[in-house]
């Protein structure tokens, strides 16, 4: 009678215990499908900024691999643009905001609700970069930009793309260094100077 009883006291806990395990896992499914619904509805936006901005993408050069221009998966998906910069859905999940990432922080380009307005500013910073790219090419020397020819640079272009002053820079951080390197070995050495020559006399 006594183990009847006992069965009788487990049962209910158990049963108890087994519509709170459910309850928690539909909690948790419904849970799941929120995140994942609002996942799918920020990649589909971010979907629609690639596609606002497929032509200025079309037009970069084959050849300049800065830029990714990929969706990536993940709890928060991103347009990335190159390395350093993308762009995000806000948290009300409507805001498009381009970002960059710098060595002070991340710093926000463009935030608006509307597509166009982010394109724009992501179209700019595509063509700021390409021009950066175009400047440090022209900063080659000239024997690696034109291959066939084994003609030497002006001293005016010498000049303007600074060799001689970087060189005279350097030199002078050479001979700072050096100077320095001096001062430190003499007091370094004093006591021994002063030891050895205080015994000559």
């Amino acid at each position: 009678m006594s183990d009847k009883a006992e069965n009788q006291d487990q049962s209910p806990q158990t049963r108890r215990l087994a519509d709170v395990v459910r309850e928690v896992k539909n909690a948790m499914a419904d849970r799941d499908d929120v995140v994942v619904e609002l996942r799918e509805a920020t990649r589909t936006r971010l979907e629609l900024m690639a596609a606002e901005l497929a032509p200025v993408f079309a037009q970069v050069p084959a050849d300049a691999d800065l830029f990714d221009f990929t969706i990536s998966s993940g709890l928060q998906p991103r347009l990335w643009i190159d390395a350093v910069s993308h762009v995000a859905m806000a948290r009300d999940r409507r805001t498009y905001r381009f970002l960059r990432d710098t060595r002070a922080g991340r710093v926000v380009l463009a935030e608006d609700i509307a597509i166009k307005p982010v394109a724009d500013q992501v179209a700019r910073y595509v063509a700021e970069r390409l021009i950066e790219r175009e400047r440090m090419m022209d900063g080659l020397p000239l024997s690696l930009r034109n291959e066939g020819s084994a003609a030497e640079p002006s001293p005016e272009t010498v000049v303007r793309r600074g060799g001689w002053p970087a060189f005279l820079s350097g030199l002078g951080l050479v001979a700072a260094g050096a100077l320095v390197g001096l001062i430190a070995t003499v007091l370094t050495l004093w006591d021994r100077l002063l030891t050895t020559f205080g015994s000559g006399q």
